[in-house]
């Protein structure tokens, strides 16, 4: 007489499941970083649709009501320059990005531009691609 069972359990897993599931977060992980804003600033930048900077080493930014920030650190116009040659001494071949909200005058971005341009500074300005 034979007393054994015909069905036998298997102590297999099948690992297909957890592929599946691992690709699709990956998926959605690529797609989600891409929509990250690079900060959440206040300023409504000038749309543009030129490419992106990768490297962001100081951030000078330019508020509506005509305020500027070094690095979210707040400086009048007579101390930017030396602010910023402070700020960029310690970083080889530093890159600016600069935030001018689009409601400022343009004579005041220049102001800062021409600042980076005397100090042969790499300095970018920002835009919004959308």
């Amino acid at each position: 007489m034979n007393l054994r069972g015909r069905n036998k359990v298997r102590a297999e897993f099948s690992m297909a499941s957890m592929t599946d599931i691992v690709f699709l977060l990956l998926i959605f992980f690529m797609l989600t970083s891409t929509l990250v804003t690079s900060s959440a600033l206040d300023i409504v930048l000038p749309k543009s649709k030129a490419q992106s900077v990768k490297r962001q080493d100081v951030t000078v930014s330019i508020h509506a009501d005509r305020t500027i920030k070094v690095n979210e650190e707040k400086v009048s116009e007579s101390e930017l320059e030396r602010m910023l040659l402070r700020t960029v001494g310690a970083i080889p071949e530093a890159v600016i990005i600069l935030n001018a909200d689009e409601s400022v005058p343009t004579g005041m971005t220049v102001k800062v531009m021409d600042i980076a341009y005397r100090n042969k500074l790499k300095m970018v300005l920002a835009t919004d691609p959308r």
